[in-house]
């Protein structure tokens, strides 16, 4: 049977059939039958941006039991949305989860709007995510693609173009399959298809619905697609971060700019992360900022800590002080942390890195 035909008669309804049979059971997800909380479909796919479902589970668990509903996560403080955040990472969701649950209660009464035009108007929703909550929340026909559905579509249909170019073309190959009607049982069965049947290395072709359509199981070249754009070498940068424990055993910390990579995070204060290493000049202008004096003597040793972000590899140097006397701090931004405390403040795993790295260290050298 020609494809086109195929998916315009039985596509949807086989995808449909085999999710009443075979539908995963998650934290976030309406048992058959129930009512659908908008609530939980958007806090789980904010959670689920760039994450894997084995890791957001005890995330989202943990997020309702502290903030049932959305207004009161719009009324948790950001410190501690971030906090209970910590080991998601990308934390420009969790400011933006806080934003979008503000929006929420002040532009709409607490009640997540429908339409997908409004909801792309919220903070930290995209189009993918608009789509999601319009179809799985509000049964609304919207076109849902995730990157397991973008896999299913490439490969039924033995799309040519790499990625990222053929999002596109994707795109109207799935508004073509997506039904009108359960549009967010159809949207859930790809994603769940996606990710247990059509699997990147391992597809069960065996146990797909909709196989004896698929043109790259025809050929046998299923592991092809989706096709990508050969991945171009991570730039690297570098840093030098200061420990700086005052006479009282804390440390040093400061909080980032609110915008950029770990906005409004809480950090040891470091130089400019550059490709460069950094010169002992810029050292020396850190300290200064920080109201220390220029010669402040700095010990090495600590592991230096490697860490990867989207776009680049970040190589952090570990130098460190113990201060004889009280110092005067010459910035709000600035704060002495208890250190048997630092677990319990929104720390970066970057940061959760250099504590590890600068513990292993401390007692073999003395500083």
């Amino acid at each position: 049977m020609n494809n086109q035909i195929f998916a315009t008669t039985n596509f949807a309804s086989n995808i449909l059939d085999w999710y009443d049979e075979n539908r995963r059971s998650l934290p976030w997800r309406a048992l058959p039958g129930d009512v659908v909380d908008p609530y939980h479909v958007w806090l789980s796919e904010i959670m689920l941006q760039q994450t894997t479902v084995a890791t957001v589970a005890p995330y989202f668990k943990k997020f309702l039991g502290l903030w049932p509903c959305v207004e009161d996560l719009a009324l948790a403080p950001l410190d501690d949305v971030l906090a209970a955040w910590a080991g998601l990472g990308y934390y420009a969701r969790a400011r933006n989860l806080h934003k979008c649950a503000q929006t929420v209660c002040q532009d709409f009464g607490g009640k997540f709007p429908s339409a997908e035009t409004d909801l792309l108007k919220l903070p930290g929703v995209g189009a993918y995510t608009a789509a999601a909550i319009a179809s799985i929340a509000f049964d609304n026909r919207a076109v849902v693609v995730d990157g397991n559905i973008e896999r299913i579509i490439t490969r039924y249909f033995r799309i040519q173009e790499a990625l990222p170019k053929s999002r596109s073309q994707i795109r109207d190959r799935a508004d073509q399959l997506t039904p009108d009607t359960r549009s967010g049982d159809y949207a859930q069965a790809m994603m769940d298809i996606g990710s247990t049947v059509c699997k990147p290395k391992a597809p069960l072709c065996e146990d797909c619905p909709v196989s004896t359509g698929c043109d790259a199981q025809k050929e046998g070249d299923q592991l092809v697609y989706p096709k990508k754009a050969p991945k171009k070498k991570k730039p690297e940068k570098h840093a030098n971060i200061l420990w700086i424990e005052n006479h009282s055993g804390q440390v040093l910390m400061r909080r980032r700019d609110e915008k950029g990579l770990l906005g409004g995070m809480m950090e040891f204060p470091s130089t400019d992360w550059t490709e460069a290493p950094a010169t002992e000049t810029e050292i020396t202008e850190l300290l200064i900022e920080l109201g220390f004096k220029e010669n402040l003597p700095l010990k090495t040793g600590a592991p230096t800590i490697k860490h990867t972000f989207t776009h680049f590899h970040l190589f952090l140097t570990p130098y460190q002080h113990n201060l004889e006397r009280e110092e005067r701090l010459v910035s709000n931004s600035l704060i002495w942390v208890d250190q048997e405390k630092l677990d319990a403040i929104a720390l970066p795993t970057l940061m959760v890195k250099v504590v590890k790295s600068v513990k292993s260290r401390q007692g073999a050298l003395p500083l």
